[in-house]
């Protein structure tokens, strides 16, 4: 076999150069037999003896040669040794070219000849993209569909280029979206749909390609995937139906494409997504409560899904999952009752239809990023309602384990909540009792830390909340203040140049309150305030020059 390829490729370099079509052919067939016994043995004679530099020239668009060629070059390329030759040789350019043949078999080989030499090769990918292939390749897709084996082909480039960025403003000004839809509604069998499924999802992920495949009827194909795949037992119904529902909430995620889907609220899609949450289908319920987070995106949306009665059915499908414990499910419907807490109209419906009792109940959950959703919805529904704040804020097991959370080194999103839930509960509800709840469980620590934050708004936050404890609670706070460093964070605050104006009124709002308790008031005499207080009597800032001057009269009159 090795002899004979040998002579087949020496004689092929000879005809080619006579340009002996015959000859070639038969040099051609040679190779492709000794490619088919041995792949990686012919391909390193290929390379030993110069061969592709040869075939360059046999790709002509009319040569009756170039389907075999293609068909050559497409199996020396699965060898990774072969392909850097390959593009050294000069082949991609006239290979690009032949995209545009009428001629189905040179479509098919010059694909996966191009497949094969720039597989996992982003770089490689970037240049077929500049050559323009996208849009050919789409066309040929619209004009080849009953071709299997040139679809499939097709969906093998995009499922690889699409994972490039690049390639999706390409894809946009295509008519991608219409094809792909068009042949997921052809397909019956399993591997066909999870084949366009593969290229829809990276699509997906641009909001201009979304909101052309929900334009398209994608979504109406999805839903179709879903009620044929509910209830079935087999392993490939379970996967589709699991892909077709991850898209659609990939879908919504685009603001123009979930806007349009929405449809004020009166979308069928809109209702056939919300009937998913009381499914007993984990993914569909996951799914669901993923897509009211998604829908729950603007104050419209959330008031009139609240008005709906949406917020029964995720609570109905959190106490589902008390025992169950399914995590994903818990943090999805935690993350869409976040959302809808946001505009204020919400919050007292919300809460009188018993959500932060609900939402307690995941309070000894081990899992961050539960506990994390857990926290932001409680901290959504406090805002502005003193009473809400005032009952979770004197519920000490909450406060409990609010202060355990701040001390999460682990995970940096549960500390920063849980330090502003418990500042929240002391802002919103302005209470002695909450004060006491909050120095009993230990927590005016945190808030001191907190005033240090690298976020201004919680340093802001703490702020406002410890001078509320001063203010309500001194005598309880004091031991807490001297033991944090309270007077020495003050101090720092004041004196960097960086601080925030408002940080810097709030921090000597918070002196002027402290000033009542004698051993704070000591450490603020020792630390010479005074000085660094009538410097900021100049500061740009009128409220803060006006309360310097305000702090400056009482430190003078408390010296």
């Amino acid at each position: 076999m090795a002899d004979n390829l040998s002579e087949a490729l020496k004689k092929l370099k000879l005809a080619s150069a006579d340009s002996a079509t015959d000859s070639v052919e038969s040099c051609l067939d040679c190779l492709l037999k000794a490619l088919a016994h041995n792949n990686a043995n012919a391909s390193e004679k290929v390379q030993e003896m110069g061969v592709l530099s040869l075939l360059p020239a046999l790709l002509a668009p009319q040569s009756s040669c170039t389907p075999k060629v293609a068909n050559i070059i497409a199996e020396v390329a699965k060898n990774e040794f072969m392909r850097s030759p390959c593009v050294e040789a000069g082949l991609i350019p006239p290979l690009v070219q032949l995209l545009h043949s009428k001629d189905q078999e040179v479509l098919l080989q010059t694909g996966r000849a191009l497949g094969n030499i720039c597989y996992d090769s982003h770089s490689l990918q970037a240049q077929l993209i500049n050559m323009g292939v996208i849009p050919n390749l789409v066309k040929l897709l619209g004009l080849h569909s009953d071709n299997t084996a040139l679809t499939e082909m097709c969906l093998i480039a995009f499922g690889n280029l699409a994972e490039l960025e690049s390639s999706k403003e390409q894809f946009a000004s295509t008519n991608i979206a219409e094809e792909l839809v068009r042949l997921f509604q052809k397909q019956a069998e399993h591997e066909k749909k999870e084949m366009i499924f593969e290229v829809l999802a990276p699509l997906a992920e641009n909001d201009v390609i979304k909101l052309q495949l929900v334009d398209a009827g994608l979504v109406e194909c999805l839903l179709d995937v879903v009620t044929h795949t509910l209830n079935g037992e087999r392993d490939e119904d379970v996967a589709q139906l699991k892909t077709a529902s991850d898209l659609m909430v990939l879908l919504l995620l685009g603001d123009e494409s979930m806007q349009k889907l929405f449809d004020a609220g009166k979308g069928s899609v809109f209702d056939r997504v919300l009937s998913w949450v009381p499914s007993h289908n984990h993914q569909l319920q996951l799914a669901g409560a993923l897509a009211i987070a998604n829908f729950a995106r603007n104050d419209g949306n959330c008031i009139q899904m609240v008005e709906s009665g949406i917020v029964q059915k995720l609570l109905e499908l959190l106490d589902r999952h008390v025992e169950e414990g399914n995590v994903t499910v818990q943090h999805a419907a935690l993350s869409a009752l976040r959302n809808l807490a946001i505009p204020v109209v919400n919050k007292a419906k919300m809460l009188s239809a018993g959500v932060s009792d609900t939402v307690l109940k995941f309070l000894p959950s081990e899992m961050p990023p539960v506990q994390f959703k857990l926290l932001g919805t409680l901290r959504m529904l406090v805002d502005t309602q003193a009473d809400a704040a005032d009952q979770l804020g004197t519920n000490s097991k909450l406060v409990e384990r609010l202060v355990e959370w701040c001390e999460a080194k682990d995970h940096a999103g549960v500390m920063g909540e849980s330090n502003r839930l418990l500042s929240a509960l002391i802002r919103h509800s302005k209470s002695k009792d909450v004060v006491k709840t909050v120095i009993q469980g230990a927590g005016v620590k945190h808030l001191v830390v907190m005033a240090m934050s690298e976020h201004m708004i919680m340093q802001n936050e703490a702020l406002v909340a410890l001078g509320l404890i001063a203010g309500l609670d001194l005598v309880g706070a004091e031991k807490d203040f001297v033991g944090a460093g309270l007077v020495q964070v003050l101090h720092k605050l004041l004196s960097d140049e960086r601080t925030a104006p408002e940080i810097k009124y709030n921090s000597m709002i918070l002196i002027c309150a402290v000033m009542g308790s004698e051993p704070l008031h000591k450490e603020v005499q020792g630390l010479a305030f005074i000085d660094v207080v009538s410097k900021l009597r100049s500061h740009e800032n009128k409220t803060v020059s006006h309360q310097a001057s305000l702090t400056e009269q009482r430190l003078t009159a408390q010296s």
